[in-house]
C-alpha cells in the first residue's frame, strides 16, 4: 500500500510541524539566543557571542535530537506493543524494561552502602548511569525474549513481562528503604527524565541503537499487517508467530531500552502518540504508520522539552511530568470521542 496523496499532505505538515519545533527549541532557554544568531551558527558562521555559539553547539542542539530520537522511539516501540499484544494499553515498557533499568540504576546509586566501595567509584564515572540503566533492561530483555520461546501465547508474555516489572519493582522498593535521603534523592532526580546533559558521543551511540531499532521495525511491517487480523489468519499467511513475536521484541527492547538508558523513563508518548496518530491516519498498514508515529513522537517530545524549559526563565521542569500531564489527557480525550481505540 502506497502513501495516498492526503497522507503526503499530512505528512508534509507534520514535517514543517516538526521543524518548527525544532528551531522553536533551540531559541528556548534560560539564555535569550536571537534566532538569526542560531541561523547563522548552523550555516558556519560566528555568533556575536562566544557563549551563545557553545550553548547552540554543545547543549541546545544535542538537547534537540535527543528529544527526537527519544520521542520518535518511543512512538515506534508503542506501536509495535500495541499491535503485536492487539491492547490498547500496551506500551513501550510493558515487558518489564523500564522497571529493569531502574533497578540498574537504583543498584549503583542505593546500593552503594550495601555492596561497598566498588559502586562509589562507578558513580564517579560519567557513563556509570547509562550502563547500570542498559544492564538493567537487557537483563530483563534475556529473561522475556527466554520466555517466548517457550511460550506460544502473546497475552502470557504480556502477563510474564508485567511480573517481571513488579519483582523489579519491589526490589528497588526495598533498596529505596534502606538507603540514605541523599541517595534516594539522586535516584529520584533520575526518575525524572533528561533530555540535556548529553555528549555528542552519547548522542551518536543512542542513534546507532535508535537506526538499528527502527530497521529492525520496518522490517516486521508486514508482520504487524498480518498479526492485526489475528494469529490464526498470520498463521494461513505462513507467518511464523514465534520468530516474528521474537523480532518484535528485539526491536521494542533495543529502542526503549537504548533510550531509557540514556534519557531516563519517559512516560506517556509511547502510549499516546499510536492513538493520537490513529485519529489522523485512517489506515492499519503500518508502512504509513510507523513514520507517522515516528514524526509525531519527535514533534511531541520536542514540545514537551520546549514546555519543560520555561522559557526565559533559569528553572527546567522534569521532561516526565510534562509527558504525563501531556500524553494524559490525549488517552483520556480519545477514549471518551471515541470509547474504542482500535482492535
Amino acid at each position: 500500500m502506497q502513501v495516498t496523496p492526503s497522507y503526503r499532505g499530512l505528512f508534509s505538515i507534520l514535517f514543517l510541524a516538526l521543524l518548527l519545533a525544532f528551531i522553536l527549541n533551540l531559541s528556548v532557554g534560560s539564555v535569550a539566543i536571537p534566532l538569526d544568531e542560531i541561523i547563522a551558527v548552523f550555516i558556519g558562521n560566528d555568533a556575536s557571542k562566544e557563549t551563545w555559539q557553545y550553548i547552540v553547539l554543545e547543549y541546545r542542539l544535542p538537547k534537540a535530537l535527543t528529544a527526537m530520537l527519544a520521542g520518535g522511539g518511543l512512538a515506534v516501540s508503542g506501536l509495535l506493543m500495541q499491535t503485536l499484544f492487539r491492547n490498547p494499553l500496551a506500551g513501550p515498557f510493558v515487558l518489564g524494561l523500564s522497571s529493569g533499568a531502574s533497578l540498574g540504576v537504583a543498584i549503583l546509586i542505593m546500593g552503594a552502602s550495601a555492596f561497598g566501595g566498588l559502586f562509589g567509584t562507578l558513580l564517579l564515572s560519567q557513563w556509570s548511569l547509562v550502563i547500570a540503566s542498559g544492564l538493567g533492561s537487557f537483563l530483563v530483555l534475556l529473561s522475556v525474549l527466554a520466555v517466548t520461546f517457550k511460550i506460544k501465547d502473546t497475552m502470557a508474555i504480556l502477563i510474564i513481562g508485567l511480573m517481571f516489572g513488579s519483582v523489579t519493582t519491589a526490589v528497588v522498593s526495598v533498596l529505596s528503604y534502606f538507603s540514605e535521603a541523599e541517595q534516594l534523592k539522586q535516584y529520584i532526580f533520575w526518575s525524572f527524565g533528561s533530555l540535556g546533559n548529553q555528549s555528542w558521543q552519547g548522542v551518536f551511540i543512542l542513534a546507532i541503537c535508535f537506526f538499528t531499532g527502527l530497521i529492525i521495525s520496518l522490517y516486521s511491517s508486514k508482520s504487524l499487517n498480518a498479526l492485526l487480523l489475528g494469529e490464526n489468519y498470520a498463521k494461513s499467511m505462513g507467518l511464523h508467530i514465534k520468530r516474528n513475536t521474537f523480532i518484535i521484541i528485539l526491536a521494542t527492547s533495543i529502542l526503549a531500552g537504548s533510550i531509557t538508558a540514556f534519557v531516563g523513563p519517559i512516560a506517556f508518548v509511547g502510549l499516546a502518540v499510536p492513538h493520537l496518530v490513529r485519529q489522523f491516519f485512517k489506515t492499519s498498514n503500518h508502512l504509513v504508520l510507523l513514520p507517522a508515529v515516528l514524526v509525531c513522537g519527535s514533534l511531541l517530545m520536542l514540545v514537551c522539552d520546549t514546555v519543560a524549559q520555561l522559557p526565559f526563565s533559569e528553572f527546567t521542569l522534569p521532561i516526565n511530568a510534562i509527558t504525563s500531564l501531556i500524553g494524559a489527557p490525549v488517552v483520556i480525550w480519545l477514549l471518551v470521542r471515541k470509547r474504542k481505540l482500535f482492535f
